[in-house]
């Protein structure tokens, strides 16, 4: 879904407030208009927002930069066009189906979502009345389709509400827009585009537009002084109101995962039930797996091959599917997932050797390089980022080596990927695994492979040593039919395509520079209080921190846990059989505030341990 935001216009009306700018960027509470409508527009898995400029373009710019998924085009003639013009435009810039907004509007995001999850291509919100004293009234015919519209009362004969200026229309229906422009241009270019959009629904029989009535419906379009006040003191309050009862209630998950997330990626999974063999569901994995491939290296070179399943599933494709008979595998095993990875060769009894290391001392890359080359082994397994401790580690440069000696590299990347930069050809990765539940901020449930095309390709002379996690036959016939062999987890999906979308937005590497933020928020907790990190700062991380549990006769991980989750924050035990630790994760849509507030707990928990020995 795209949208199209019409912000050409000159504001005449409101002069005397907005000076020298778009009245889109007057600023109400803590945002400007436009971008208010702009974060909601994304929280409802719009990709690409269009905007239609023309007074005051060069005032976009920033906004282009601030959000990366938005592109302008200008309306030279904005001074003696009116809206259609405009829109026009932006209809040559559109690829899809699109919501039309303008660009003056506060609104409650409920309309967004009532529109997103109508049965019909072409809708209109429409309101009850508002008083505003500059209505645009909506004629409709029995079906509630729209048949006219004026600002002239006496000319509507079945009054039915007040134009919103929020619409969904499908492309076919914009381009029918787009070609009864054209054909007139003189006659079209000063009229508003939703004159024109009625007379497409009243005279073209198969593309109505269907009224969505929303009686008391908060929003207000700001034409002049008298509407910013109305939009101040009335509508934004009430809208604030109710979108704030609409937010989940929020547990700040310092886990290693699953990961907390937004509001708008948990209500993604609201959507309309679909079978997961239908073209739209196909076309939307389509588009996941592409994505994703762009995120570790690029989709000339990369395939995402998706399988429902949990970061364990995926790390059992890849050591089963890839590796053959006749393979001999090194698996790097210096953490709870490295002894996994162990588990899963052994039960499919590959030819595989558990190179076991410390848990929490960097590798020595030199031995490592050794031990693949003396062994002879045609097949490497390790884990990037060791969830058990925060070790990172420098499956780079062992992998590059392993490139350069024809030894194929299988790496966990479950709770590195979307954090830790990766480029699958630079680093020397074959095929790596992740989920849709740790730094990429999705729900639980779907797992990834990403996968060397020209490697990928040589699998399908392997025979096949399992069935459901097999690779090459999960790929091919995704590639040959766009669906999964077996059922996916469709509600988690769709939220997975939300969470791709927001991290687009972020980027990658603004969010591990916001994750490390917080780490070092909870480092210098730790140092104050006196605990000690398991694994040497060089070599965290800086997602997952692994804590010495202190040694305190009062001490007790599980009166710490209930304590903080009683603020609401979930800690995680240790995975060492060694060592007693606790682990703190600052991945998922956590921010400093929350670790601050975390911290604040943790000192005052300490302390009190401290004054009651």
């Amino acid at each position: 879904m795209k949208a199209i935001i019409l912000a050409a216009g000159m504001g005449t009306r409101i002069n005397d407030v907005i000076k020298e700018q778009p009245k889109s960027f007057i600023q109400i509470g803590n945002k400007t208009i436009l971008e208010h409508s702009i974060d909601k527009l994304i929280n409802h898995g719009v990709e690409e927002i269009i905007i239609g400029v023309g007074h005051l373009e060069h005032v976009f710019n920033d906004i282009k930069t601030k959000y990366n998924c938005i592109k302008t085009v200008t309306n030279e003639d904005y001074k003696t066009t009116s809206s259609m013009a405009t829109l026009a435009k932006c209809i040559e810039e559109c690829s899809d189906d699109a919501y039309v907004l303008e660009a003056d509007l506060i609104y409650d995001s409920i309309g967004l979502f009532i529109l997103k999850n109508s049965a019909y291509d072409n809708a209109m919100l429409v309101s009850g009345y508002t008083n505003s004293t500059d209505e645009v009234w909506i004629d409709a015919d029995d079906d509630m389709n729209l048949s006219y519209l004026s600002k002239d009362k006496a000319l509507i004969k079945n009054l039915v509400g007040e134009l919103v200026g929020i619409n969904k229309l499908s492309k076919k229906f914009l381009n029918l827009m787009l070609e009864l422009y054209k054909s007139n241009i003189n006659k079209y270019s000063v009229k508003d585009y939703e004159t024109v959009m009625a007379e497409v629904s009243l005279n073209i029989s198969s593309n109505k537009v269907k009224i969505i009535k929303l009686e008391n419906y908060p929003w207000r379009e700001i034409d002049c002084k008298e509407h910013l006040e109305m939009a101040i003191n009335t509508i934004y309050p009430a809208i604030q109101e109710n979108e704030t009862n609409r937010k989940i209630r929020r547990n700040v998950l310092l886990n290693p995962g699953p990961a907390t997330t937004t509001d708008s990626v948990k209500y993604a999974q609201c959507c309309p039930d679909i079978c997961p063999r239908e073209k739209e569901f196909g076309s939307l994995m389509e588009w996941i797996s592409l994505e994703l491939s762009d995120m570790v290296g690029g989709r000339e070179y990369i395939e995402t091959v998706l399988f429902g399943g949990s970061g364990t599933a995926v790390d059992e494709v890849i050591i089963s599917s890839c590796v053959p008979r006749t393979g001999k595998l090194l698996i790097i095993n210096n953490g709870a997932y490295g002894e996994r990875l162990c588990k899963i060769a052994s039960v499919y009894n590959l030819n595989y050797t558990n190179y076991k290391f410390s848990y929490y001392k960097p590798l020595d890359i030199d031995d490592v390089k050794k031990t693949l080359i003396e062994g002879q082994y045609t097949h490497l397994a390790m884990v990037y980022h060791e969830t058990t401790t925060g070790l990172l580690n420098p499956a780079p440069e062992i992998c590059r080596f392993c490139q350069e000696n024809n030894i194929v590299t299988l790496i966990d990347a479950v709770s590195a990927f979307a954090a830790v930069d990766i480029d699958m050809i630079r680093d020397g990765f074959d095929f790596i695994t992740s989920t849709s539940n740790k730094n990429i901020q999705g729900m639980a449930g779907l797992g990834f492979v990403f996968c060397n095309k020209k490697k990928l390709e040589k699998l399908k002379d392997i025979p096949m040593n399992n069935y459901y996690l097999n690779l090459y036959d999960q790929y091919i016939n995704f590639k040959n039919t766009y669906q999964m062999r077996f059922t996916p987890p469709v509600q988690i999906t769709y939220a997975l395509y939300q969470a791709i979308l927001e991290i687009k937005l972020e980027t990658i590497e603004k969010r591990y520079e916001r994750y490390k933020t917080c780490w070092n928020i909870l480092k210098k907790a730790i140092d104050e209080i006196g605990l000690k990190m398991l694994v040497e700062e060089e070599y965290q991380s800086k997602l997952i921190t692994a804590i010495v549990e202190p040694n305190h006769k009062k001490y007790s991980f599980n009166e710490f846990h209930d304590k903080a989750l009683k603020l609401g924050c979930t800690i995680y035990p240790g995975k060492l059989s060694d060592a007693n630790t606790f682990r703190i994760a600052n991945i998922g849509d956590i921010y400093p505030s929350d670790m601050k507030k975390f911290v604040q707990f943790m000192k005052e928990y300490f302390s009190f341990l401290e004054d009651n020995k």
